[in-house]
């Protein structure tokens, strides 16, 4: 007995020692591979930007219905841009929504109204959001669609961002609303990898729109 409770106790920082390695592997991998699908997204033309987003666009507003509230963002990054998507559904009176950063939830993100006479301020990355309107603040369960940028995307509908986890930390209990928005990500074909080293936060999404197909993960 003695002998087994010395070994259990020798054992169990080994384990933890283990785990901590592990971790810290695949923490390195989503870093480097972060990096280079950056880099691929980055590498592309403006005239090839232009037709991606060209091609996304007809492909959201053809999967949302006129009624539906739908959350999008401003492209930063050599992400894929859905500004032509925005401006066509506001053409046709739909409801738009960006995202901003939360006024007091550090990570967090609530989703606001947007047209083009909202009023826009820099956040903390540069990035152009609405000013705060608590008024013009939509619920998550009052969303039907939240359209969201990858850095990179596999079949399985695990999803890499920028690694803040303001989408991971926001959307974390979503599935517990009555009628949650359907999570759908945004990408180039050049993002996407056979498969993605997941981290036990990751929230995965329902459907992929690239310009070139439409993906349902098969997970």
């Amino acid at each position: 007995m003695f002998i087994l409770f010395t070994t259990i106790v020798y054992t169990l920082p080994k384990i933890a020692e283990i785990m901590e390695n592990i971790a810290a592997s695949v923490a390195q991998q989503r870093t480097e591979l972060r990096k280079q699908l950056r880099q691929r997204r980055n590498s592309l033309s403006p005239q090839q930007q232009r037709t991606a987003s060209l091609a996304l666009s007809e492909a959201l507003i053809s999967l949302t219905n006129p009624n539906d509230r739908v959350a999008l963002y401003l492209a930063n990054d050599g992400e894929i841009s859905p500004n032509l998507a925005i401006e066509k559904l506001i053409q046709q009176n739909r409801q738009c929504l960006l995202p901003v950063m939360h006024s007091f939830r550090k990570g967090y993100l609530n989703f606001q109204s947007y047209d083009q006479n909202t009023a826009m301020i820099k956040n903390q990355f540069g990035i152009l959001e609405p000013r705060l309107n608590a008024a013009q603040t939509i619920p998550l369960q009052e969303i039907d669609y939240i359209f969201m940028p990858l850095v990179g995307f596999d079949n399985q509908g695990n999803r890499m961002g920028m690694g803040g986890g303001f989408y991971d930390r926001t959307l974390a209990q979503v599935h517990q609303l009555s009628s949650p928005p359907r999570l759908v990500g945004l990408a180039h074909d050049c993002q996407h990898v056979e498969a993605l080293p997941v981290a036990s936060w990751d929230i995965p999404i329902q459907l992929i729109l690239t310009p070139t197909k439409k993906i349902t993960p098969v997970g």
